[in-house]
């Protein structure tokens, strides 16, 4: 399926057009039929004659009604642009123009109306030069008359050559379905509609409106049930979750966790003249007030009253509220800018988004960040893929500067560490995270290694690195001399004291490898297995009292040290208390 809306001045015939290309009744509301003109938005279909199935959004032409015809405008790839051969180009024709080009859109067909009542060679040339100083360019023209149906049928095969060279959408890509329309069904409940641009809706889908989560119930297109429709096509989704008091035109249905909402946008304007502070934003269905801040040249920020979820690349238009008029055209460059802090700072980033083209660089943003989650990215529109100058690590992205900086930092904070406490036995791991200012724990092991440090029991340190002992290496070589005649006889509290070992000596001495804790008992390092050959010469299986005399020590000793035999797994525990050893 393919959506086009009507353009035009009130009264030129758009309505009138559309229900004679589809035989279906575009103003369903009583006071637009009283009234004899379109207040709200329309909507029809029609199958062409190649088979293509084209769907028409008909907006309301009165100056008045602006705001519901940008609504319609805003999500429809292409226009069909209607001008009556009997009045020619006139005012609405003029601000249809400019929603048309502030929004850039560049597929369109002129429709010279009323055919039957005057010449339509003058409102062609004039509409056709109009159109040709657009967005739109120029655009093929074709003389109509809804009335007696003059040139229906060439319309329909321009029409059909249009919607050919239409771009293909991307279906694989996530829902951002613009609400324009809600209601409530009997039975069914709340039902939304709206223009599918991109992407793909299936029954069971479960979607974000505002806070809400919304699950698909059900999904129309042309008046007929589907298990999934695929964009371009007009929607009806019947939603579980929702109430219809909980929907308005603006509202807008999301792939969960697939957009991030915004409320600041660096962008460039189609005009700066005119631009006044204070400004309506029209994109998609919705209109948001905005206050407009000039950068520099054509670029500005601006701050939205509400977040909405855009993207780089989005295409919008700023209404004058006091003037009723499209002031600018909006290009969006960037929906997460930096903070603008500095004197000066206005006017540098206007430098940078000069050559900004709505297409986010991977190496800029990532550079900008220095660290960012990919998924955060992804939401904001930037393409992922490898690309040099970017470490992709689990679900985080690295700039390269970032990277060679964090490797140097640690670095230098190894060392400091190690100079200014010789006893531990590295930095500790979460201090260099914190240094560091790393978003995730993980990151600090391919950095570790990237430097060519190890991590060892929670502490960072360089390869081979071990603790100074200092003034206490005399005392642990004495320890060191008894517990190679006594391996068993581990020292109690009091001979530690009296050599001068502490709790941070003793763990900078096991650090470099001379003694080994286990718990409060300290022996060499050769003590477990020195133990393992003593217990093996016992009768398997043996008691805590026959490895107790076996080894030459106590209680104290000999439970910690068994302890130690089991979780290695050199000894393995039995029922009853008994031990054998692990052959």
């Amino acid at each position: 399926m393919h959506v086009l809306a009507t353009a035009g001045h009130v009264d030129h015939g758009k309505s009138t057009l559309v229900r004679a290309l589809t035989g279906m009744e575009p103003d369903r509301w009583a006071e637009e039929r009283r009234r004899g003109m379109t207040i709200d938005l329309g909507y029809a279909w029609t199958v062409l004659p190649s088979g293509e199935v084209l769907g028409f959004v008909d907006v309301p032409g009165h100056q008045r009604f602006i705001g519901n015809m940008l609504a319609g405008l805003g999500p429809a790839p292409a226009v069909l642009f209607v001008v009556a051969a009997d009045e020619g180009w006139r005012r609405q024709s003029r601000e249809h123009l400019a929603a048309v080009d502030a929004l850039g859109l560049r597929h369109g067909l002129l429709a010279v109306t009323r055919c039957d009542l005057a010449d339509p060679r003058q409102a062609t040339a004039e509409a056709l030069g109009k159109l040709e100083n657009s967005s739109l360019g120029r655009v093929p023209a074709v003389a109509v008359s809804g009335a007696t149906g003059e040139g229906l049928d060439l319309l329909r095969a321009a029409l059909d050559a249009l919607v050919a060279r239409l771009p293909e959408p991307d279906v694989n890509a996530p829902v951002r379905l613009w609400v324009d329309r809600a209601f409530t069904v009997r039975g069914a409940g709340t039902v939304i509609t709206g223009t599918l641009a991109a992407g793909t809706l299936a029954v069971g889908d479960e979607l974000l409106l505002g806070d809400r989560r919304a699950r698909v119930r059900g999904l129309q297109c042309l008046g007929e049930p589907h298990d999934a429709v695929v964009a371009v096509a007009r929607v009806a989704v019947n939603v579980r979750g929702v109430e219809r008091d909980e929907v308005r035109r603006g509202d807008v249905l999301l792939t969960a966790g697939a957009w991030r909402l915004v409320n600041s946008l660096d962008v460039r304007l189609s005009a700066v003249e005119g631009v006044a502070e204070h400004q309506v934003l029209h994109v998609g269905t919705t209109a948001v007030p905005v206050r407009v801040r000039s950068l520099g040249g054509h670029t500005a920020r601006l701050l939205l009253a509400r977040s909405l979820p855009l993207r780089a690349g989005d295409r919008a238009l700023l209404r004058d509220p006091a003037e009723q008029r499209v002031t600018a055209g909006v290009h969006v460059l960037d929906a997460d800018p930096p903070a603008l802090r500095r004197r000066g700072a206005a006017a540098a980033r206007a430098v940078e988004l000069a050559s900004a083209t709505g297409v986010p660089d991977l190496v800029v943003e990532v550079v900008r960040r220095g660290v960012v989650a990919a998924a955060e990215l992804a939401s904001l529109g930037v393409e992922l893929r490898p690309v040099p100058g970017v470490q992709a690590l689990g679900r985080w992205l690295v700039a390269e500067p970032t990277w060679d900086r964090w490797v140097a930092e640690l670095a230098d904070a190894v060392d400091a560490h190690a100079a200014a406490h010789p006893l531990e036995a590295g930095l500790p791991a979460e201090s260099a995270r914190q240094m560091l200012g790393l978003p995730d724990p993980d990151l600090l092991g391919p950095i570790v290694r990237t430097a060519g440090f190890e991590q060892r029991r929670g502490r960072v340190r360089r390869p081979g690195a071990v603790p100074s002992l200092g003034p206490a290496e005399p005392a642990v070589q004495q320890l060191e001399r008894r517990l190679a005649v006594e391996p068993f006889a581990a020292p109690e509290a009091q001979e530690l004291q009296a050599l001068g070992l502490g709790p941070r000596h003793l763990a900078a001495a096991e650090a470099a490898g001379r003694l080994l804790r286990l718990g409060g008992v300290i022996v060499l390092p050769t003590a477990p297995d020195a133990a393992v050959r003593l217990l093996a010469a016992l009768p398997q299986p043996f008691t805590l009292s026959q490895a107790r005399q076996a080894l030459g020590t106590t209680r104290r000793v000999a439970v910690p040290l068994l302890e130690h035999l089991d979780a290695t797994a050199q000894t393995t525990r039995l029922d009853g208390g008994l031990r054998r050893v692990v052959d």
